[in-house]
């Protein structure tokens, strides 16, 4: 028994590790900068000392389709370019959460992504950084400015997307298990996890 205590320990050790790699690069220039007049731009940013072993992967949700964005690792943050217009995001790790955001073109919107513990590892969760003080985040806030500059913005490298295309699997089948149930949430619970277009700045 105690052998396998200790081969599960350094198992978790070897797991834990791996996971405090990111593939993602660090982006050359580190300005936030305004997106196309046309488009719309959401950055995602994670600043949290709880979970910060493990990493997060963020997708848009098109359809039966799950585009990737990148790898999010603690202190990082993310752009995104897209289409003015409704969208679905989701966070994996362990389990999967969403987001969903109504956006206006030419603007720039900001959303956290915050770890919580799950059965083994940390699981994520988005908070959208609204426009309304009274948010827990808040664009108003002043750690708004502590969160942009606190973080290191990262691109996609051909590293994080093998990693996206070998786990393809692994992310549809977690998207199936928590969407459905994410979607029956009370309207109001789901109002308070959306970017709304006047959020964006």
């Amino acid at each position: 028994m105690l052998r396998l205590i200790k081969l599960a320990f350094v198992a978790s050790s070897l797991w834990l590790a791996a996971c405090a790699g990111n593939p993602m690069l660090v982006s050359t220039n580190q300005t936030v900068i305004a997106p196309d007049p046309d488009k719309a731009q959401v950055v995602f940013m994670r600043s949290s000392f709880v979970g910060s072993a493990i990493n997060a992967s963020l997708f848009e949700v098109k359809g039966d389709q799950n585009e990737f964005i990148g790898i999010m690792a603690n202190g990082t943050k993310i752009s995104h370019e897209v289409e003015p217009g409704e969208h679905t995001f989701m966070v994996v790790s362990e389990a999967a959460d969403f987001m969903k955001a109504n956006l206006e073109a030419g603007k720039t919107y900001y959303a956290m992504v915050t770890p919580r513990m799950g059965a083994w590892k940390a699981r994520f969760s988005f908070q959208p950084i609204k426009k309304s003080a009274d948010s827990n985040f808040s664009t108003s806030s002043k750690n708004f400015g502590d969160w942009v500059n606190g973080t290191k913005l990262v691109e996609n490298s051909e590293a994080s997307q093998l990693w996206a295309q070998n786990n393809a699997q692994s992310i549809e089948s977690k998207k199936d298990a928590y969407l459905t149930k994410w979607l029956s949430k009370d309207p109001e619970e789901i109002a308070r996890q959306t970017l709304e277009a006047t959020d964006g700045l």
